[in-house]
């Protein structure tokens, strides 16, 4: 791939540790029987990992604890060919960390000490601006810093890059940040905090696309779990159906669904067949457990025609 294909993931990388259980507990209760994994997470990182294993160069910006956590992190993904020269050792503050419960309908709870992820700051970013003013396409979600989100996206912006927006968590944005994002991705409860529109079917997903888009973001993409993507592409809708696929987890659906479109954009291919690519990568992942564990090759895409 040539220089101008190169995908930049601004963002979180965690440790998580998953227990599957029958039910979600809860408050005050305590649920014995449950299985234990632990998995490398957090969202900037699940991209990370998805837009590569979906053929994507990419560079992933970020910042972990001096741990083992840390450490062991930066080997996965070299592992992925992401590059890592731009992930921060924190001597101070320890890796993130999610603690994530799953119940038996693939349902999840999470609560994320942040750590390191919360001192990604600019000054960290202008060590790597000449990695993001070299790439095509740079993507972001918001477990870091909201200043350190909108630093970049500024610097992308003025550069001409295409800024690339996962809002999740959810929360409020403000409208000079929506105006350098080409694209945004939210899904339904994100939709929900940015529009004011109540999303519970694709004219309602109009609706909220339509509000989002008027606050000067090119294109809105709103997942809608098993009942697909609604695109606002400028002026025009486009909808596409999800995979029918028994769920077993449902964490790291929307990361592949995010790395994934930045690869079929990076490829130069429309936004409908990216979302198209995404959408099968986001259903493969919810028949397996885990975030990166359960994200999917670009080869494995077809096998969903067998399901």
């Amino acid at each position: 791939m040539t220089q101008s294909n190169k995908i930049v993931v601004v963002g979180s990388c965690n440790t998580d540790m998953v227990i599957k259980a029958d039910r979600l507990p809860i408050p005050g209760e305590t649920i014995l029987g449950g299985t234990f994994f632990m998995n490398p997470g957090g969202k900037g990182a699940n991209q990370a990992v998805a837009a590569a294993r979906m053929g994507g160069t990419v560079t992933l910006i970020a910042k972990t604890g001096n741990d083992v956590f840390g450490k062991q992190s930066v080997m996965l993904y070299k592992a992925e060919n992401i590059k890592t020269d731009f992930i921060f050792s924190d001597a101070k503050n320890p890796s993130g960390v999610a603690l994530i419960t799953v119940d038996s309908q693939g349902e999840n709870c999470i609560v994320v000490a942040s750590g390191a992820n919360a001192f990604l700051t600019p000054t960290d970013i202008n060590k790597a601006s000449v990695e993001i003013e070299g790439s095509s396409l740079v993507l972001m979600q918001l477990e870091i810093p909201i200043e350190t989100v909108e630093y970049v996206a500024e610097m992308a912006h003025t550069k001409g890059i295409k800024v690339i927006l996962n809002p999740a968590p959810a929360r409020a944005l403000s409208d000079d940040l929506l105006k350098n994002l080409y694209m945004i991705i939210p899904n339904k409860s994100e939709a929900e905090i940015l529009s004011g529109i109540k999303v519970s079917d694709i004219e309602s997903a109009k609706q909220a696309a339509d509000i989002i888009s008027s606050k000067g973001v090119d294109i809105v993409v709103i997942t809608l779990g098993p009942q697909g993507a609604l695109i606002k592409d400028y002026l025009e809708y486009h909808y596409v159906e999800a995979s029918k696929v028994e769920a077993v987890d449902t964490t790291g659906a929307g990361d592949s669904f995010c790395g994934s479109v930045c690869v079929g954009l990076s490829e130069g291919k429309s936004i409908l067949d990216s979302v198209k690519m995404a959408a099968r990568a986001a259903a493969l992942t919810v028949t397996r457990m885990g975030a990166q564990t359960s994200t999917p090759y670009r080869s494995e895409l077809s096998s969903l025609d067998a399901i």
